[in-house]
């Protein structure tokens, strides 16, 4: 009597492993970028030069689209030939576009600088706001200047600043999956401990400037290289 053959065993269809996503914004992940930050650039700082902070307004204002490095040979005569808010206010801004030639846009700029000094002048006593409302209320002040003015002249963490640095390295590192600058600005305020925004602004755009740039990024000196996965990696 042969024995009983055992019926064919039946071969189960497992669903594909998922691959676990990487946590790009894990607080470890986020320790080593702070301690990097910390290390590269302890004490950043707004690199526009300003005694005060509607000097630091107008510096904010002219830096759209043009370097800091130009902007501070330009503002130095034009703070001494316009000292006060109400000498900008008193302005035609006819009057103030040669002054400003340089840092191009000057035609809209001189408009939001002379309309901003006259709100000043007229709403606030001649002295810049304090709160983020009344800095959206000026013209030519978004969130991005609105942020450099209240935090590096007051002190005040109102946000992070998000220029083109910041939003560039914030998309290398993952930080940020945002398409417009403020989307990337909620993320990072969402991230970083508030107690950090000022300081993480600078670090980050001096980062930029020295390392992580636009065009061709400096990986192989970069204290994050390890942990950025960006396409753009050199190394």
């Amino acid at each position: 009597m042969q024995p009983k053959s055992k019926p064919p065993r039946l071969k189960r269809n497992h669903p594909p492993s998922k691959k676990r996503k990487k946590d790009y914004t894990s607080p470890a992940r986020l320790k080593r970028i702070y301690e990097a930050l910390d290390q590269l650039f302890p004490q950043a700082q707004c690199a526009l030069r300003h005694e005060n902070p509607f000097q630091l307004l107008v510096a904010t204002i002219l830096s759209a689209q043009c370097t800091d490095e130009r902007v501070n040979q330009v503002t130095p005569e034009l703070f001494r030939k316009y000292p006060t808010p109400q000498d900008f206010a008193a302005l035609d801004p006819k009057d103030l576009e040669p002054d400003i030639r340089s840092t191009g846009f000057f035609r809209n700029k001189a408009k939001n600088i002379v309309a901003a000094a006259r709100k000043i002048c007229a709403d606030y006593g001649g002295k810049v706001p304090r709160t983020m409302e009344e800095m959206l209320t000026l013209p030519g002040v978004a969130r991005k200047t609105a942020n450099v003015v209240l935090g590096t002249a007051y002190g005040l963490a109102t946000g992070v600043v998000v220029d083109t640095h910041v939003f560039r390295i914030a998309h290398r590192l993952k930080l940020s999956e945002g398409k417009t600058p403020e989307k990337v600005e909620e993320d990072l305020m969402r991230l970083v401990p508030k107690e950090r925004w000022v300081s993480f602004g600078h670090q980050m755009i001096w980062f930029g400037r020295k390392i992580c740039q636009a065009r061709k990024p400096l990986c192989a000196e970069c204290p994050l290289e390890a942990t950025c996965d960006s396409p753009d990696k050199t190394v």
